[in-house]
């Protein structure tokens, strides 16, 4: 079954050379090719999860190993453990999904005018570096692969972005190098010292060989490249703009797998070829953490625009997986790569979700949303709910475990490391996962909540009046509406139109995000059949929404989660129930990997 490996990588790379081969020919057929080639890696993903020897998961499986530059010594070295099994079908699951969200629904005519084929050209070249990642088991072929996935996904967010997307690609291509040239420089060290770049070599003989200043300098050189895609802080700072202007895939891929190559980049690489190194540098890394942790909480509370806010979330996530990373026994890194696999799903979950608020309100700033989705669209706001306590590590869910292990593993850490520090760290992450809970109920009580408010109650909000908090029952009820229940039609037009053009709000007070989408906001983000449709404002569309021509009053539009949007979420509501009802799934899988990585650590 060797064959597994190479066809993961062989199929959407084949599939993104046709493209160039015959566009012509395939252009008709876009809007399912994408999606047929994701769904065959999907498929194949599966098929690797299902013949999996699960009793030999330290060791690797699904074995490709073939001279690469025999002069050098390099190898095209493949190869799948319980680390990396998890991830890879974390990236075609995602992968398939967001050709899902592009194929169907309300993202199709974007997905026609915004140069098809090059946007299915990149998400493939962008999957082909993402598996390969996991794959890889030469230190060079890994490098390669960390590094492809950076041109497509500059792309990604410099051509199909928002209003800032060129200087946030800008900004993503240069932190992203930066940090990749350090961590070539440390993996060129490891090479020197050891005369291999073969990982399973050099995890196998855990840093002998190698004098204990050399594994503190190549780790602090092949950490801070990591840390960099992360992100840890303070390296951070590319992210909160790549996740604000990026497109709504980009967005989920960036969250959901090119964050994890980071971390997993300390589990495959770090410490179990220096763990020297990883000792010394341990007490740092979980400084940096915790510090990670707070600031992106801090950050959270912060924020108005409901897709920065995720990213900064992502921020506090990931320090708890290098928390967990930092404490170096079983328990800690167990939780780290958990916490890896949940945060791909329920920030994947929650990108979906803001991306389709966007796409209905026209804005992902939350005080311009006027609450009351709970309402408005009871069921977009249901899981919406779901997805936020489910990231603030709810019992019962899959964000709870991985933070919860990488607290216990630093309340007894390593042999070696201080344990009071590492107690502090736990005390200060335990204070991060408060402020987690804090920042996203106050989203919550901001977007789904209260009673849906128009633009006057939204005047008198901005102006200091008390905004009207009484119970709302659902649109569509029929429950009996008394005179004084405040559930009558408001006279003035609500913030939200549906998959229609937004409400033209331009009175005084009027929130500035409630504005028409920009051409770059609509090119991912409206609806309508895939033939013979035109993207919005374009040639054939009507110059205002329907109600304009005949003065009716604008009712609310009764447009809540789509089919499309209902086949991409499900499987990653389903994986988050799974996995935090029932956590030995995964760690029984990781376990043994991680007890052999560990073998000169403990």
């Amino acid at each position: 079954m060797a064959w597994l490996s190479a066809a993961l990588l062989a199929v959407p790379l084949l599939g993104a050379l046709l493209l160039l081969l015959a566009p012509h020919r395939l252009r008709p057929l876009l809007h399912t090719y994408g999606l047929t080639l994701s769904g065959l890696t999907l498929a194949l993903a599966v098929l690797m999860a299902a013949t999996f020897d699960y009793s030999r998961g330290a060791r690797p499986q699904f074995e490709v190993d073939l001279a690469w530059i025999p002069g050098l010594g390099l190898r095209f070295h493949l190869g799948v453990d319980g680390i990396s099994l998890p991830l890879i079908v974390l990236t075609a699951l995602l992968t398939f999904l967001c050709f899902v969200y592009l194929c169907w629904g309300a993202a199709r005519r974007g997905f026609v005018g915004a140069r098809p084929r090059a946007l299915v050209f990149t998400l493939l070249v962008l999957e082909v570096g993402m598996i390969g990642t996991f794959l890889a088991l030469d230190l060079l072929l890994f490098f390669v692969f960390f590094e492809i996935v950076l041109i497509p996904m500059y792309f990604l967010i410099g051509i199909w972005g928002g209003e800032g997307r060129r200087a946030a690609s800008v900004k993503f291509i240069l932190y992203t190098l930066l940090g990749s040239v350090v961590m070539l420089l440390g993996l060129l060290l490891v090479w020197a010292q050891t005369g291999t770049l073969d990982i399973e070599a050099l995890s196998a003989a855990h840093g002998a060989g190698m004098a204990r200043s050399m594994q503190i300098l190549a780790f602090v050189a092949i950490g801070i490249g990591l840390a960099v895609k992360t992100p840890m802080w303070p390296l951070h700072t590319w992210l909160p703009d790549a996740h604000t202007e990026a497109p709504t895939v980009g967005s989920v891929l960036l969250a959901g797998v090119l964050l994890k190559m980071g971390t997993y980049g300390f589990a495959r690489i770090a410490i179990p070829i220096l763990p020297e190194g990883a000792m010394a540098v341990a007490p740092w890394l979980g400084a940096f953490a915790v510090v990670g942790i707070i600031y992106g909480a801090l950050a959270c509370l912060a924020q108005r625009d409901l897709k920065r806010m995720i990213a900064y979330s992502s921020v506090g996530h990931m320090g708890f997986v290098l928390l967990g990373f930092a404490t170096l026994t079983p328990v800690g890194i167990n939780g780290a790569l958990f916490a890896n696999v949940a945060h791909g799903l329920i920030t994947g979950l929650l990108f979906f979700l803001a991306g389709a608020i966007k796409g209905r309100y026209h804005t992902a700033d939350m005080p311009s949303l006027g609450g009351g989705m709970l309402a408005t669209l009871p069921r977009l706001g249901s899981v919406l709910t779901f997805a936020a306590i489910a990231s603030l590590g709810l019992p019962g869910l899959a964000g709870f475990w991985g933070e919860m292990l990488a607290l216990f593993g630093a309340f007894q850490p390593a042999n070696g490391l201080p344990r009071g520090l590492f107690l502090t760290y736990m005390a200060l992450g335990g204070l991060g996962a408060v402020l987690t809970a804090a920042y996203f109920l106050v989203m919550l009580s901001r977007v789904t909540h209260g009673r849906p408010r128009t633009a006057d109650a939204l005047l008198d909000e901005r102006e200091g009046a008390t905004p009207d908090e009484r119970p709302v029952i659902p649109l569509g009820s029929t429950a009996r509406r008394s005179a004084t229940a405040t559930l009558e039609p408001s006279p003035r037009p609500e913030p939200y139109s549906g998959p229609n053009e937004p409400p033209n709000l331009t009175g005084p007070g009027t929130p500035p995000g409630n504005t028409a989408p920009s051409d770059d906001d609509a090119r991912l983000n409206d609806a309508g059949p895939l033939s013979g449709g035109t993207l919005p404002g374009g040639a054939g569309s009507s110059s205002g929404p329907p109600w304009a021509a005949t003065g009716a009053p604008r009712q609310q539009a009764a447009d809540d989660i789509r089919s499309y949007e209902l086949l991409a979420w499900t499987p990653l509501v389903a994986l988050i129930l799974l996995f935090g009802l029932w956590p030995g799934l995964l760690l029984s899988l990781t376990t043994p990997a991680v007890q052999t990585l560990l073998g000169a650590v403990s």
